[in-house]
């Protein structure tokens, strides 16, 4: 053996625990590229397959001769947590800098400079904070001994909605010393996304005596089978929801040890954890929306199998390390076999059996288009950024804030955002101290690379369905599917799977888990949240007003039947506000379910009158669920507001300075005087909450000493 090679071998066993331990196929020869060939490597392995022992051990062998810390690009903090825990078991010194620990910084600083780190862990989104970025970075990559993208396929297309930031690797790599190897790994990608990543890696200078020694930025790919022997694959269709929350109350007892359950959507997360735990199962919610320490302890609880399971959307996925995951269950299908196959690849890990089913649902590709539209960005509201950017720039105004910015474009916070990263990256603006500045760099829409990656994604939705609808027999195996759609060549069928080796799941549904299922979908009833504040640049748009709206002007908390993605009603509700579904009465049941909200709301003082909102798209609608309640509660229905002037204006989802500006002053009571006493404020769909906020103005301006607002859907 070489002494890199025994070198290695000691610091893996170190890393493992265990003396008798010895390199998978492919690991040394990643840890012999980087270390001996200090080259840049490109390392595809399948979910636990050891990829991290790679970087860990590469990073003291180069500690050890002389080199500096290396730099890892992590994506998620749990990622980070696990990667810092398991360098601290092979002796390598990691620390992290995040959006979770600004209290460590100066401390980590201090540490870096006292050459007292081995590994540092980022976020791409780091990589571009102004301070860091200007003030850290240069003299960090002055000493970088070795840069690890993880979970590199973020890099490419695919991955460009979740990380922009991930794009800007190209530009740091481009910056770096001759001879400082680059280790990118991942366990998702099919060949599209390894040439994209090799592309993306090859960049930089190669003209140097060193890079031409040691092999230039040529990037050597090292892919291995991507089966999971471990895992035991079935898809079970049942026809709605009710049914799959009756199976998971009847059966999720029976999976083995202790797993994740995941959904599409926060709701379905929030509303499944909620059923089974009122059911008593010991489960979490965990998504996007969860507190940073509640992520952290439940993260710990479901290690610790003090828990059944973690009910969770993608906020759970990318590095979660848990060796003994017993089963991965799916409410819904992710939107192509790259995220199912990354999802499912949390199992199994250290087990010789682990289950995993789907069970997809009809609603699955309407949330995936959801997703799909809402995170490209938009021509126009490109070059609105842009432009406003450059005049701001022009006037001497100096970089504007991401707020002062949401009052000059129609859109919310969190799509302006994303759509800066992506202009960022595309070098049209850039972040600085106090904000966004235009750099003046002519920026065109990639009109053919986003209509491309459309396009993949459609083909990827596609394939997950062509997967859930794979024949029975060894010619519709689905680990051998999955494997093919990622490009593993050396796919055969596995011999577990359903369709292999026969059903292995229950299928029964217990009359029980029904009737609790049927209650739980039935549930109805979401608090509207009344707005307290005007938003930010209202004045810049005409309205005047700024700070607290008046209590005296202001609605009360009010009540929407459901949310448009809520597992139960939410289903009924996506169908009725659908593009093309016509104008209609409400159905009995919905107006059944509506009656139910307002038995069930509590308020302090029952309403003495109905109104409605003077629906320019569902007036049938909207006036036949107001009449209803109002003869269910033997009110009065007063009839609708009246429009003034144009009536609102604009589309829906815009930042809230535009909402109100597009609903402001548009709506009067020209009806009779009020009778004393809260008056219940009828509307169809609710998203930003102003239309309803300027309505309830108008009513307490006429005369109505409350404004109880109701709807029958709440987006989001």
């Amino acid at each position: 053996m070489t002494d890199t090679r025994t070198d290695a071998l000691a610091v893996l066993r170190t890393l493992v625990g265990n003396e008798t331990a010895d390199f998978h196929e492919g690991q040394f020869e990643a840890i012999e590229t980087l270390v001996d060939g200090r080259r840049r490597a490109l390392v595809v392995q399948r979910t636990g397959w050891g990829k991290s022992a790679v970087y860990f051990v590469s990073t003291l062998l180069m500690r050890r001769r002389g080199a500096g810390p290396t730099v890892l690009v992590s994506p998620l903090l749990a990622l980070m947590r696990d990667q810092i825990a398991a360098a601290s078991r092979a002796g390598v010194r990691a620390v992290a800098i995040n959006s979770t620990n600004p209290h460590e910084w100066a401390e980590v600083q201090q540490q870096l400079a006292n050459d007292e780190v081995d590994v540092l862990l980022v976020s791409p989104e780091r990589l571009n904070n102004p301070s860091f970025r200007d003030n850290q970075l240069p003299a960090l990559i002055n000493r970088i001994g070795m840069l690890v993208v993880d979970e590199a396929h973020c890099i490419s297309d695919w991955g460009h909605d979740f990380r922009p930031d991930y794009r800007r690797l190209r530009e740091l790599i481009a910056t770096m010393p001759d001879g400082v190897p680059v280790l990118a790994t991942t366990a998702t990608a099919n060949s599209r996304v390894v040439a994209d990543i090799a592309a993306q890696l090859e960049t930089g200078s190669s003209d140097s005596a060193e890079n031409t020694a040691t092999g230039g930025t040529e990037v050597v790919t090292i892919r291995g089978p991507l089966a999971r022997a471990s895992l035991r694959l079935g898809v079970l269709k049942l026809p709605d929801a009710r049914a799959r929350l009756g199976w998971l109350l009847s059966h999720l007892a029976e999976l083995p040890g202790s797993g994740i359950i995941y959904t599409l959507t926060v709701s379905a997360a929030e509303d499944t954890a909620r059923l089974l735990r009122d059911s008593g199962m010991d489960v979490r919610a965990y998504t996007g929306k969860t507190d940073p320490q509640e992520r952290e302890e439940s993260e710990q609880a479901l290690k610790n199998n003090t828990v059944k399971a973690l009910v969770a959307t993608s906020a759970l996925g990318m590095g979660f390390d848990k060796p003994d995951l017993g089963f991965v269950v799916h409410l819904g299908a992710p939107s192509s076999p790259v995220a199912y196959y990354q999802q499912v690849g949390r199992a199994g890990r250290a087990t010789d059996n682990a289950d995993v089913l789907l069970m997809p649902g009809r609603e699955d590709e309407d949330i995936w288009e959801y997703f799909a539209t809402a995170s490209m960005p938009d021509q126009a509201n490109a070059e609105l950024v842009i432009a406003e950017l450059t005049a701001a720039a022009s006037s001497g105004a100096g970089p504007v804030s991401t707020p002062a910015l949401e009052a000059r474009v129609n859109l919310r916070r969190t799509p302006l955002e994303l759509l800066l990263k992506v202009l960022d990256v595309d070098g049209a603006v850039a972040r600085v101290q106090g904000g966004w500045t235009a750099t003046g760099q002519a920026w065109s829409y990639d009109a053919e690379r986003y209509a491309g990656v459309t396009a993949a994604r459609r083909a990827e939705q596609q394939h997950m369905l062509d997967y859930e609808q794979l024949p029975a027999g060894t010619e519709g195996c689905r680990m051998e599917y999955l494997q093919r759609a990622l490009d593993d060549d050396t796919a055969t069928p596995c011999g577990r799977c359903d369709n292999c080796a026969g059903i292995w799941y229950p299928t029964d549904i217990s009359t029980d888990a029904t009737t609790r299922a049927t209650a739980t979908l039935d549930k109805v009833g979401v608090p509207i949240e009344p707005r307290a504040q005007w938003p930010t640049g209202a004045d810049k748009l005409g309205v005047p007003v700024r700070g607290r709206i008046n209590p005296e002007l202001r609605a009360t908390e009010g009540r929407a039947l459901a949310r448009l993605t809520d597992l139960g009603w939410g289903g009924t509700l996506r169908t009725l506000f659908a593009p093309g579904t016509p104008d209609a009465p409400a159905s009995p049941a919905l107006v059944a379910a509506c009656v139910r909200v307002l038995a069930d709301w509590g308020w302090d003082e029952r309403p003495v009158a109905v109104v409605s909102m003077p629906s320019r798209s569902r007036p049938q609608l909207v006036a036949s669920v107001a009449e209803a309640l109002a003869s269910a509660g033997k009110l009065p229905y007063l009839g609708a507001l009246s429009l003034t002037g144009d009536g609102p204006h604009g589309d829906p989802g815009g930042n809230s300075a535009y909402r109100l500006a597009s609903v402001w002053g548009q709506f009067a009571w020209a009806g009779d005087e009020l009778p004393q006493g809260p008056i219940l404020l009828v509307d169809d769909l609710v998203d930003s909450r102003w239309t309803l906020t300027i309505a309830a103005k108008a009513l307490r301006e006429a005369g109505a000493d409350a404004v109880l607002p109701f709807a029958l859907a709440l987006r989001g």
